[in-house]
């Protein structure tokens, strides 16, 4: 016997042997010495995992994304008149003798439209117009730490965006925001990016003058600011109620959510159908290799059988082992899914200002029906295989 601790070819120790020996039953026993068959069913469920966390997390990314870019609607509420421009004044009137919650502030801008790109494409983005006292408001509502460079002039084609916009568009200081040669972003003049915004919400906007000079049509919208950013939302959800069936637009963030709720609900639908038959597809071919994994071993049941381990000790022995290669290819898999949308994230997603949530937990949530499944086929294989065991004829073939 080899000394404790000292290695006999190199290959394990004593210590181990003897661990091993006086546990021959333990679930780690097979499948650590029979690590080229127990790796390859621990990698096809990690590859499962992988793949459907992926796509579901690629595909959230899409109505995240919309999120993310309109999330500078969450910190306060649009209203505006529909086409009359003499409506401005009622409205607000109306917002600061009725509004349910204290406010912080109302401003009156302008507004244009610019393009913001996205993993589907192009999206419509607002370009606001603000008075000059209200510009270091708006930056701060929007929690942003700091500018690099300065606020537009009076009446000059000049523009403020924050750094999501700038990496989204490739813009910097000195770059063109707007321009009359651009479809996508028309303006009159070029307007030129004279600051960029530390903050991760997404902001245009330049002087009210030059918007009320060269863009239509000439209306006057209002932003309605809560005093507390908790009493936001009910401040939303109010106005909703309040002029609903009047001559008055409200664009607030429960909007977005809704809207994008009911713009993938069909998609989800379907990518239930998609991942429902991928894990039917995978939990079968998984349990014709468990079947196939339990086969290569009757010689060693029907041994130990033979010699005194009864049905029930096999079965817990199986089960354990089957339930450690699963659940070890799930966090693995879980693993493998975050260090792969992570890479994504860095190299593709994070340099366009694309939104990708790492930890989205309803990617993960998917992935969950995956073990239970195959689990389930792979105890149901080795009670049926061991209804008709018969470990003396198994004994008898191989002693033949």
């Amino acid at each position: 016997m080899t000394e404790l601790g000292q290695t006999e070819g190199g290959v394990v120790t004593g210590e181990v042997q003897r661990t091993r020996a006086l546990r021959p039953l333990a679930a780690s026993t097979y499948l650590l010495r029979n690590a080229s068959k127990t790796i390859p069913l621990t990698g096809v469920i990690m590859l499962a995992v992988l793949l459907v966390a992926g796509i579901i997390a690629m595909i959230d990314s899409i109505p995240y994304s919309i999120r993310t870019i309109y999330s500078y609607s969450e910190l306060m509420l649009g209203l505006g008149p529909r086409g009359d421009m003499s409506l401005t004044p009622k409205l607000v009137k109306t917002v600061r003798e009725e509004s349910p919650v204290p406010l912080d502030k109302v401003v009156l801008c302008r507004a244009s439209s610019a393009m913001v790109r996205s993993i589907v494409g192009k999206w419509p983005f607002v370009v606001l117009g603000f008075e000059q006292d209200v510009m270091p408001y708006y930056l701060e509502r929007m929690g942003s730490k700091s500018l690099q460079g300065r606020l537009p002039r009076p009446g000059a084609p000049e523009a403020v965006i924050s750094e999501p916009v700038a990496r989204n568009r490739n813009l910097k200081l000195g770059d063109a925001l707007l321009g009359p040669e651009d479809n996508d972003n028309y303006s009159p003049q070029e307007v030129k990016v004279v600051g960029i915004a530390q903050t991760d919400r997404w902001v245009m906007f330049t002087n009210v003058e030059y918007q009320r000079m060269n863009h239509f049509p000439p209306i006057d919208v209002a932003l309605v600011f809560a005093k507390n950013l908790r009493d936001q939302r009910k401040l939303d959800k109010w106005a909703e109620e309040r002029f609903k069936g009047d001559r008055a637009q409200i664009f607030a963030y429960h909007q977005i959510e809704e809207q994008t709720e009911e713009m993938f609900g069909t998609l989800y639908k379907i990518l239930n159908i998609v991942i429902g038959t991928l894990v039917l597809v995978i939990t079968f071919m998984m349990g014709m290799l468990m079947n196939i994994y339990q086969s290569q071993r009757l010689i060693e049941f029907g041994l130990l059988q033979a010699i005194g381990y009864t049905r029930k000790q096999l079965l817990r022995r199986v089960w354990l082992e089957s339930f450690a290669v699963i659940v070890a290819g799930w966090i693995l898999g879980v693993l493998l899914a975050y260090g792969m949308l992570t890479v994504v994230d860095r190299v593709l997603m994070e340099p366009n200002a694309f939104a990708l949530d790492t930890f989205d937990p309803v990617a993960y949530a998917y992935t969950v029906p995956l073990p239970f499944a195959i689990l389930i086929v792979a105890l149901m294989t080795v009670v049926l295989r061991f209804r008709k065991f018969d470990p003396v004829s198994v004994v008898e073939r191989r002693l033949v």
